[in-house]
């Protein structure tokens, strides 16, 4: 003990010489208040700040402004006649950058004398005010924040209840037992591709996201019972939202650390126009190291990555953006023509695979009177995912084991109209149009030593059409309807379904309310599934699964939560999901269902004629950042059950039984408020998944991997256990703020079992464990 309390003095004595050589900057602090509904500004709303005993009056576009706030954290206080008073916390003003703000207050139904319900009574409400259960708010400080989160939202969903990363080094999640292929992702109501690096055809995931904390806005998560506006999803909804640049100055923003070098602008494009570009790019650091030979020179991992958003205002025609994203990423490794050198089979395979992501929309909307709201967006997207995979034999020559192209190019419409007949009373409707292009080639060998069989070969256009309606009914403060209908059609097979939806929450009094919420939902498969080529019995192929049907399934959620002190929330959720027309194989003896998969196609004939289960319980405990502290203690206790062509039901690989989450945080901050240290903690300890048996003496005779299909998810794997830890270092100076982190990735080094597969060059069954420790330095500076 005696050796290490030197060390802890002098950290001591650093940390308090940090906090306490201190000086007092200023920044702006402003924003726009909007009416939650319509996103119509208000004029006239009074805005304080009452530390400081300063107040705003919003002009006619809804804009208020405070000039010369001391860098800090702040309380906005906003009340105006006919809607709920609003307070927003821990607004951080820094002097690098102008904190700006969108602020949306509710309605009021109806005055009532048992209690005054606050907007603030739920810190994390969903900006969509018709998603009532199972749905939260997530802001782009949280991203930040969390340790290990670097900026991900997928990594930060890992810190809320429920949630469980399939892959230490994949950034895909499962939700409720339900395979990461089932989320939707949505940016600026417009549906999108995988925004992920590294991203396979049918995944929702990928390495790292492509999209950048410079652009984000506070957005939404939902995991269960959607509102009536989101279709084609079973498991999960990000809907994202896009940060306008500041429109007033230009201003900076410069990283660099372990994943990457980041360089953002953003300001206006004159001084007499309201309209703003923000525009960020990103370079892989692992290219950089790669071009100057520090790692080896036999394998390469890059990826860059651009993202931007126009804001374009107008006086008469409404207001327009122009928004997107590319990302670029690939992997290759070369194998050493030594078979001394060769350890394991994975040696003699060498590969180069790309995922490339361009995504580019344009959204309009404009104010019909002062009921009713459109919008209109458009987007092009185009994917391509290319790998090729080879064997080196033992006389070095050279053979192809895998080899595809996938190709994917969408274009979108959609248009939503917002009415609002009164205070009580909201109504949503929209339609939403895709039409698809697609050029899907696949060949690959089952088996080692099988010839290489094209499954798929195919090209050619389809379209998807979405419509949906919604309303919400408030009889009162306390009671809130929402009720709507989804329609969803596939042109390719003409399938479609219609998909009823339902919410209601109920404020039993001013610290507690209760919730529930049914969903019907179904999600169209991947598209390359429909064109897998089966023998058809005449020496010919057949697409078997053209005419697949989609999966469904029935989300129930019964939600409490009750606030035991001003920052404290206690909230428990039951939900159970029911899967019914799962693809799964034809094979009477197979236990294969789509249900398990991570994404990729299926090139096996598949039947609807599968089903499944998850139900379980959520608890949680959260307190929300107060005096520069905060803490969330969630558990999830769930059971995911799966039923194939057998008729058999057994666990999903997804199940993992239990999911323990404990994340908190402190920040220690200067008398003058320029100066903060951080230190964030993030535990998960949760079931191990699922896997199947492998047969030994079958894999040895065979030379490759031939697992006991019967006992399909029989084993589970040790429990999953990794803790993140997350040190940060933030000071202002005249005109810019720097932030230094340091995130240690599983600090204890934990590994984690990943799978197992049996290797023909060891002659046995080898394991593959998730990542170890990985410490991640990232600096920041804005100006």
């Amino acid at each position: 003990m005696s050796r290490f309390l030197p060390r802890l003095v002098l950290i001591n004595f650093l940390l308090t010489l940090f906090l306490n050589a201190d000086a007092q900057y200023i920044q702006q602090l402003r924003g726009t208040v909007v009416d939650q509904v319509l996103q119509q500004p208000l004029a006239g709303a009074t805005v304080s700040i009452p530390i400081l005993g300063k107040q705003s009056i919003s002009d006619t576009n809804g804009v208020f402004r405070f000039q010369q706030i001391p860098v800090g954290v702040y309380k906005l206080v906003i009340s105006y006649t006919g809607f709920k008073e609003a307070t927003v916390d821990n607004i951080i003003v820094n002097a690098g950058k102008a904190t700006v703000l969108t602020i949306p207050m509710e309605a009021w139904v109806k005055v009532e004398q048992e209690f005054v319900v606050r907007a603030n009574s739920r810190k994390n409400k969903p900006l969509n005010e018709m998603s009532t259960v199972s749905a939260r708010a997530f802001s782009v400080d949280e991203t930040q924040r969390y340790a290990a989160a670097v900026n991900d939202p997928l990594r930060m969903a890992t810190a809320f209840p429920g949630v469980l990363a399939a892959d230490d080094g994949n950034n895909a999640i499962i939700i409720r037992g339900n395979s990461p292929a089932g989320l939707l992702w949505r940016m600026e109501g417009l549906d999108i591709p995988n925004p992920n690096h590294f991203s396979t055809p049918g995944s929702s995931g990928g390495g790292i996201s492509i999209l950048s904390s410079q652009l984000l806005s506070n957005s939404d998560f939902v995991t269960a019972a959607f509102a009536a506006e989101y279709g084609n999803a079973l498991s999960g909804v990000f809907d994202l939202h896009l940060r306008k640049g500041n429109n007033e100055k230009r201003e900076y923003s410069f990283q660099a650390g372990v994943l990457g070098l980041n360089a953002a602008v953003e300001g206006p494009f004159s001084k007499k126009y309201k309209g703003s570009y923000l525009i960020n790019y990103r370079y892989s650091t692992l290219e950089l190291l790669n071009k100057a030979g520090v790692l080896p020179d036999n394998a390469g991992t890059n990826f860059s990555d651009l993202s931007y958003n126009i804001y374009l205002p107008t006086s008469k025609l409404g207001n327009f953006s122009l928004f997107g994203f590319t990302g670029w990423s690939g992997q290759i490794f070369k194998a050493k023509m030594d078979s001394t050198k060769w350890e394991e089979s994975s040696d003699r395979h060498p590969f180069d695979f790309l995922s490339n992501t361009r995504m580019n929309g344009m959204t309009h909307s404009i104010s019909l009177g002062n009921k009713a709201t459109l919008k209109t967006a458009i987007g092009q997207s185009f994917t391509r995912t290319k790998y090729l995979e080879q064997y080196v034999e033992s006389n070095y020559s050279i053979t192809d084991n895998y080899k595809d192209q996938l190709d994917n190019s969408k274009f979108t419409a959609n248009t939503m109209l917002q009415y609002k007949l009164s205070n009580q009373l909201n109504f949503r409707a929209g339609i939403i149009m895709n039409w698809i292009s697609y050029n899907y080639k696949t060949s690959f060998r089952e088996h080692k030593n099988d010839p290489l069989i094209e499954w798929i070969n195919n090209k050619g256009n389809t379209a998807t059409q979405q419509a949906y309606m919604q309303w919400q009914y408030k009889p009162s403060n306390r009671i809130v309807f929402n009720a709507g209908l989804h329609y969803l059609r596939l042109s390719l097979n003409k399938s479609y379904a219609v998909e009823p939806r339902f919410s209601a929450r109920y404020t039993i009094n001013a610290k507690q309310n209760i919730s529930l919420g049914y969903g019907s939902h179904s999600q169209i498969q991947t598209l390359g599934v429909y064109f897998a080529k089966v023998p058809d019995g005449n020496g010919d192929t057949t697409l078997a699964n053209k005419n697949l049907g989609f999966t469904k399934a029935r989300h129930y959620v019964l939600s409490h939560q009750i606030r035991l002190s001003k920052q404290l929330l206690l909230k428990t959720e039951f939900y159970y999901q029911q899967l019914t027309n799962v693809p799964v194989s034809t094979k009477d003896s197979s236990t294969f269902s789509t249900l398990n998969l991570m994404g990729d196609f299926v090139t096996e004939p598949l039947k609807n004629e599968g089903k499944g289960a998850n139900y379980g319980v959520e608890i949680s405990l959260e307190r929300y950042l107060q005096d520069n502290f905060y803490l969330t203690l969630s558990n999830s206790f769930y059971q995911s059950k799966y039923t194939a062509y057998d008729k058999v039901e057994r666990n999903t690989r997804f199940n993992g039984n239990y999911i323990i989450t404990f994340i908190a945080g402190k920040e220690y901050v200067s008398k003058r408020k320029s100066r903060t240290f951080g230190i964030n903690i993030k535990t998960i300890y949760a079931g191990g998944l699922r896997t199947t048996p492998i047969d030994l003496a079958a894999s040895r005779q065979n030379g490759y991997t031939v697992f006991k299909d019967l006992e399909a998810y029989s084993l589970q794997n040790e429990p999953y256990f990794r803790t993140d830890l997350r040190f940060s270092l933030k000071w202002n100076r005249l005109h810019h703020t720097s932030t230094l982190s340091l995130d240690f990735q599983n600090v204890t080094n934990r590994l984690n079992v990943f799978n197992q597969w049996y290797d023909d060059e060891e002659q046995k069954i080898v394991t593959q464990y998730q990542t170890g420790l990985i410490p991640v330095l990232n600096y920041k500076i804005e100006f």
